[in-house]
């Protein structure tokens, strides 16, 4: 016996559980899980895209909205072109095939470098609530390139604005068949109060986050 055995079979006989005992709680526990039960929340009296937008705009993020992704590429090179930035861009590879040259962009299909500016990722999901984006890290879906540039540019499809934070674990519950190594989620620039409380955009992460909505038509 080991002592991490040693240490629990010593509990048990404390607290005078017998293995048919165990047996039952871990079953319990078990079925907790899977059930996924939610607690108690604030009631979903809006519209989900909506309130992504108002929540968004409160976080510091800046929004445009297009009708397809075909028409993403002109819109970002829109919001590049007002801020000055560089037009190359890191870009996941799940939007790797839009008209990036046909609207001035050069993008590259890799992970974020120190050097890179401008990163464009997609996102799993959005959350209404707060205005949140849910990324899960993976072989396409780097999470470099969202936290890494100083320009954090992400294409959002409205189908995939969910009510809140339960309904976005569920989803990749449904969607992934394991969880992935990372879970980020974005609330606007990054951003810190620690000296002097002074509010500093781009601490530890992006100076500016833009959200590109893609409608439910695309």
């Amino acid at each position: 016996m080991n002592a991490r055995e040693n240490i629990l079979a010593r509990i048990r006989a404390r607290q005078a559980k017998g293995s048919a005992g165990e047996s039952a709680a871990r079953e319990a526990v078990r079925a907790h899980i899977a059930a996924h039960p939610q607690n108690a929340r604030p009631a979903v009296n809006w519209e989900p895209v909506a309130r992504f937008r108002s929540e968004a705009l409160k976080l510091a993020s800046t929004l445009d909205e297009v009708e397809s992704m075909a028409a993403v590429p002109a819109a970002i090179a829109r919001y590049i072109n007002a801020q000055r930035l560089p037009r190359e861009a890191v870009c996941w590879e799940a939007l790797g095939s839009l008209a990036w040259r046909a609207a001035g962009i050069e993008i590259a299909m890799r992970p974020a470098r120190a050097a890179d500016l401008v990163g464009i990722t997609g996102s799993f999901c959005a959350i209404a609530e707060t205005g949140t984006l849910m990324m899960l890290s993976g072989p396409q879906t780097p999470s470099v390139t969202s936290l890494l540039p100083e320009t954090h540019i992400a294409v959002v499809e409205e189908s995939r604005i969910v009510p809140g934070m339960e309904e976005a674990w569920q989803l990749m519950r449904t969607e992934q068949r394991q969880a992935p190594r990372a879970v980020h989620f974005i609330s606007g620039p990054s951003r810190t109060a620690d000296i002097e409380q002074t509010v500093t955009l781009g601490a530890h992460g992006p100076y500016r986050v833009h959200i590109v909505l893609v409608g439910q038509r695309a």
